[in-house]
């Protein structure tokens, strides 16, 4: 007995559909990669940044520790750039309003054109933003400064600018530590546009001349660093890649990048000899 011919379609497309149901779906991002600097606790932390690729919606981001970072950005969906500090609340949760305004961040000093306000979605915090057009190719540095206050850290976020010959201080956050000093310092390159497009563009940084103030006043080199991932499920996970170019460490990730370097391995380069002596402080 013969099918009709719309059951007898059916049967033929069957395979079809299964086969592309079974189809991989596309990363939707890059992957987020880390360098973390064993260091020791820390009084204050200083780091120089080079960008060599960037697309819209790319985060390097220089100086991170337990309760913060600090970087450059390429916004999403512009290419305007910024300079951004910020410095997340004692709590957990996602909901900046639903903080308690004893658990808030602090903000002690905010610098003229920044912009402060807090934000959500990623735990909640303190955030400041910068206006800032910096270059690729183009050496930004960093220094933050943590300050012990009772139960408390404060921390400074300072940005050179190039063109002036001088520090800015960006903004000053204090948030509740248990008292404790900066620690579990790091760098990362960040896709955050995330619309799979992304995934296939490329961004890569270097980092390098990194400096740590122990508590004890003295300053110390940064000459090695272990090479981390996110292991999101929507990243890319093989176009990654990680090492030293031309004495600084270098993170790149997403398009045709091609991994050399293996995942959790400290590597090494020489260390600055000599530490910048311009560095401010707000103490």
């Amino acid at each position: 007995m013969k099918l009709p011919l719309l059951a007898a379609a059916l049967c033929v497309l069957t395979p079809a559909v299964v086969f592309a149901a079974d189809a991989p779906t596309a990363p939707r991002a890059a992957r987020s990669i880390h360098l973390g600097f064993p260091a020791p606790d820390a009084a204050a932390f200083y780091n120089e940044a080079v960008v060599d690729e960037s697309v819209n919606g790319s985060y390097f981001m220089a100086c991170g520790w337990n309760t913060g970072y600090f970087g450059i950005q390429q916004i999403r969906n512009s290419n305007d750039k910024v300079v951004i500090f910020s410095v997340w609340d004692p709590t957990k949760g996602d909901d900046a309003k639903a903080v308690p305004l004893e658990q808030r961040v602090e903000v002690l000093f905010e610098g003229e054109g920044v912009k402060v306000n807090r934000f959500g979605g990623e735990g909640t915090g303190g955030k400041s933003m910068f206006p800032h057009t910096w270059k690729l190719g183009e050496t930004n540095r960093f220094l933050v400064e943590a300050k012990v206050e009772g139960d408390k850290t404060a921390y400074t976020g300072w940005f050179f600018l190039n063109d002036k010959r001088e520090w800015k201080r960006l903004v000053t956050f204090r948030t509740k530590t248990g008292g404790k000093p900066m620690r579990g310092l790091y760098s990362f390159v960040e896709d955050f546009r995330r619309d799979t497009k992304s995934a296939t563009e490329a961004r890569s940084a270097r980092f390098g001349h990194g400096w740590v103030q122990t508590l004890a006043g003295d300053w110390e080199p940064l000459a090695k660093a272990r090479f981390t991932a996110s292991n999101a499920k929507t990243e890319a996970k093989e176009t990654i890649n990680a090492g030293v170019r031309d004495g600084w460490f270098f993170l790149t990730t997403g398009g045709a990048t091609k991994q050399v370097q293996e995942l959790n391995q400290v590597i090494e380069k020489i260390a600055a000899n000599k530490r910048p002596k311009d560095l401010p402080t707000a103490k």
